[in-house]
C-alpha cells in the first residue's frame, strides 16, 4: 500500500485527520445546483437528513459521536481557496467557459458558510440534520456522506494490523485491476466514477480515479468529484439531482400545480444553463408519468439519466418515447447509474451501444473480445451510452478483509431534502423501496402522479 508518509506526517499536526480536505471535494453537480439555488431561490429554508437505509448496521456504535462531530466542525471552517475559484472561473466545463457567473464566485468566496447542525443517537443510529438557508444546507450532502462513509472505514481498520492492512489492500487492488481489465479496449465504451459519497476514503477514491484514467484512457471520461478534477486535470461530471424537483414540488400549492412542478424546474434550469446541461433524471416521481406527460421541447434535452429503474427497461422505454416526438435516439444520451458494477456495465453498453446477433444476451459480453467477435456483436448503436460508476468502484472491499468480517462492505446511506419554504418534501422514485417522506405526503403524491411503471427492487447501494 502506498501511503503519502508527508501528507500523514502534516496531518498528525491536526486536531484531527480531516476527511474534507476541500470545500471542491463534492459532486460537481451540488455547485451546478448552489448557483442555480443562490440564483432562484436564496431565500428559501430547507431541511436535510442524513438516513442510512442499511438499517441493521447501527453506525453510532461503529462511529464515535464526538468524532463525527469533530469532522463536521472541521467542514464548517473550510473556505474557498483562491486557486479552486480561478479555476471554476476559468475552466471549460461541458465545452463551456464562464459557467459559474462572476457574481456568484464572488459570493462564494466572500459569503458562502455552511449551516449549523443538530445531532443525536436513537437506537443506535444516527440523527443528523441541517436546517437553515437552502444555500446554506444544500452542500452538506455530499461532505456528509464522504464523512460517515470514510469514519466506518477508519472504525474497521483500527484493530488490523500492519500485515492485515496489506492483505486488504493487496486484495481491493486486484480486484479493482481485474475490473479495469474487463472494460479496458471495450469499443465505444464511456465509463465516469460517481463514486465520492459512499467512498471507502478520499485516498482511495484518489487511487482509483488515477488508476482507471491510466488502464482506460479516453474511455474514462471523467470524475463526479470537483477536486479531482481540479487537482488531475479531469473532465468534472453532473448536471442535477433530485433534491430540486422535490423542492419545487414541495413549493408548489394546488394538485395541479404539483404536477406541473417537474417541468417549470426544466424550463428553469434551461434559461439558467441552456443547452450544455440538459440531461432529465426523470424518476422524482415516476419516469413513466413524467414521459408520458411532458411538453414536447424537453424531448429536445441531450439526454436522460436512470438512477432507479432497471436500466435496460428505462432505457428502451425512453428510446420508445424519444421515437414517439419524432426524436432520432441515436443523437441522444442515456446514462446508467444505479448500484453498477462490471457485469451490467458491459451488458448494458452491448445492449444500446451495438446489435447483438447470434443469439447472445449481455450477460455473454465480458471483455472486449466479446465485441470484436463480429459474429455476435456489431457496434450500430441505439442510443449514445454512458455509465456513471459510484459505490462498486470506490467502495468494493467486499470479502477482502483478512480478518473476516463485514466492516468494509458498502452501505445505502442517503442526505435527503425533508422540507421547502415550511412544506414537507416528498420523492416516489421508481422504486417503492426508495421513496421519502411523510406517508400521508407519500400517498397524495402517488394519486397525483400515479403509479405507472414503478416497482420493487433491492436498494444494493
Amino acid at each position: 500500500m502506498i501511503i503519502n508518509l508527508a501528507r500523514r506526517a502534516h496531518n498528525h499536526n491536526w486536531e484531527l485527520d480531516p476527511i474534507t480536505r476541500s470545500l471542491l471535494d463534492t459532486d460537481f453537480y451540488k455547485l451546478l445546483m448552489l448557483q442555480f439555488i443562490w440564483k432562484h431561490f436564496p431565500a428559501v429554508d430547507t431541511s436535510f437528513s442524513l438516513i442510512n437505509r442499511t438499517r441493521h448496521v447501527h453506525l453510532a456504535e461503529v462511529i464515535e459521536p464526538e468524532e463525527l462531530r469533530a469532522q463536521l466542525d472541521q467542514v464548517r471552517k473550510l473556505r474557498f481557496r483562491k486557486s479552486e475559484l480561478i479555476w471554476l472561473a476559468g475552466n471549460t466545463f461541458y465545452g463551456r467557459q464562464g459557467m459559474f457567473e462572476p457574481a456568484f464566485l464572488a459570493w462564494l468566496e466572500n459569503d458562502f458558510h455552511l449551516s449549523d447542525y443538530e445531532l443525536s443517537v436513537v437506537d443506535g443510529q444516527f440523527h443528523l440534520t441541517f436546517h437553515g438557508p437552502w444555500v446554506q444546507t444544500t452542500m452538506w450532502e455530499i461532505y456528509i456522506l464522504s464523512i460517515v462513509s470514510e469514519l466506518k472505514t477508519r472504525a474497521s481498520l483500527k484493530p488490523l494490523s500492519e500485515l492485515d492492512l496489506d492483505i486488504l489492500y493487496a486484495r481491493a487492488k486486484t480486484r479493482l485491476w481485474e475490473k479495469m481489465a474487463r472494460l479496458r479496449g471495450v469499443p465505444g465504451l464511456r465509463v465516469s466514477d460517481f463514486g465520492t459519497r459512499r467512498r471507502h476514503s478520499f485516498l482511495w477514491q484518489e487511487y482509483v480515479v488515477r488508476a482507471m484514467s491510466d488502464v482506460l484512457g479516453t474511455h474514462f471520461t471523467g470524475t463526479s468529484n470537483t477536486y479531482l478534477a481540479y487537482k488531475h486535470d479531469l473532465e468534472a461530471i453532473g448536471t442535477n439531482a433530485h433534491e430540486l424537483p422535490m423542492a419545487m414540488a414541495a413549493m408548489a400549492g394546488s394538485d395541479e400545480a404539483l404536477k406541473a412542478s417537474q417541468y417549470r424546474l426544466l424550463d428553469l434550469w434551461q434559461q439558467t444553463y441552456h443547452k450544455e446541461l440538459l440531461i432529465l433524471l426523470p424518476d422524482t416521481f415516476g419516469t413513466t408519468q413524467f414521459l408520458k406527460g411532458a411538453p414536447d421541447w424537453v424531448a429536445d434535452w441531450t439526454g436522460q439519466r436512470a438512477d432507479s429503474k432497471d436500466p435496460y427497461t428505462a432505457g428502451d422505454e425512453f428510446i420508445a418515447w424519444l421515437e414517439s416526438r419524432g426524436r432520432d435516439p441515436r443523437q441522444k444520451l442515456f446514462i446508467a447509474s444505479d448500484a453498477l458494477d462490471v457485469d451490467q456495465i458491459l451488458g448494458l453498453h452491448a445492449y444500446f451501444s451495438g446489435r447483438i446477433l447470434s443469439g447472445a444476451t449481455p450477460a455473454d459480453f465480458r471483455t472486449a473480445a466479446d465485441f470484436e467477435d463480429q459474429s455476435k456483436w456489431l457496434p450500430e448503436r441505439r442510443i449514445r451510452f454512458s455509465a456513471g460508476w459510484g459505490t462498486l468502484l470506490t467502495n468494493d472491499f467486499r470479502d477482502c478483509n483478512p480478518q473476516g468480517t463485514e466492516g468494509f462492505d458498502p452501505i445505502s446511506l442517503v442526505c435527503k431534502l425533508n422540507d421547502a419554504a415550511g412544506h414537507p418534501a416528498v420523492k416516489l422514485s421508481d422504486n417503492f423501496e426508495k421513496a421519502m417522506g411523510p406517508a400521508a405526503e407519500v400517498e397524495r403524491y402517488q394519486r397525483v402522479f400515479g403509479l405507472a411503471g414503478v416497482s420493487h427492487a433491492p436498494v444494493i447501494a
